[in-house]
C-alpha cells in the first residue's frame, strides 16, 4: 500500500514540489507564532511531535520531487543537507520571534524526522525495484 502510494508522488513530481512548498512554508509559519507557556510534559510530546513529523513530511517529499523513485546519491545528499540546513535555519529564525528561542533538542528532533524519512524513502525504492 505504501510503496503504491508513493510511487504516485513519484509519477506526479510537480504534486510532490507543491507538497514539499506547502510544508516549508507551513514550518516558517508555525516558526513565528508565540505558544503560551504550558506547565507538564503535554508540551514536550507536542515539540516533540511536531517537529519530528514536521520535518519527516519534509524530506520525504522534497526527495520524492528530487529523486522521483531513484537513488541519485548526489541528489539524496542535496535533499538531506537541504532539510537539515532548512531545520537549524528554523531553528535560528525562533531567535528573532518574541517568546522563542534556539533549542538544539529541536534540531535534533528534526534531524530524527528527517533520517527516519530518508530510510524509509530509499527502503520504498528498494521494495519496489525487488517486486
Amino acid at each position: 500500500m505504501i510503496p503504491k502510494f508513493i510511487s504516485w508522488f513519484d509519477k506526479h513530481n510537480k504534486v510532490s514540489w507543491i507538497i514539499t512548498l506547502f510544508i516549508a512554508i507551513a514550518i516558517f509559519y508555525v516558526s513565528t507564532l508565540t505558544f503560551p507557556g504550558e506547565p507538564g510534559k503535554n508540551i514536550a510530546i507536542k515539540s516533540i511531535t511536531y517537529h519530528f513529523s514536521a520535518f519527516f513530511f519534509l524530506a520525504l517529499f522534497l526527495l520524492i520531487s528530487l529523486l522521483k523513485g531513484k537513488i541519485d546519491k548526489p541528489l539524496l545528499f542535496l535533499g538531506i543537507l537541504f532539510a537539515v540546513l532548512y531545520g537549524v535555519s528554523d531553528e535560528i529564525h525562533q531567535l528573532f520571534v518574541p517568546g522563542r528561542y534556539l533549542d538544539i533538542k529541536d534540531i535534533l528532533t528534526n534531524s530524527s524526522g528527517i533520517l527516519s524519512s530518508v530510510f524509509l524513502y530509499l527502503l520504498s525504492i528498494k521494495y519496489r525495484n525487488n517486486v
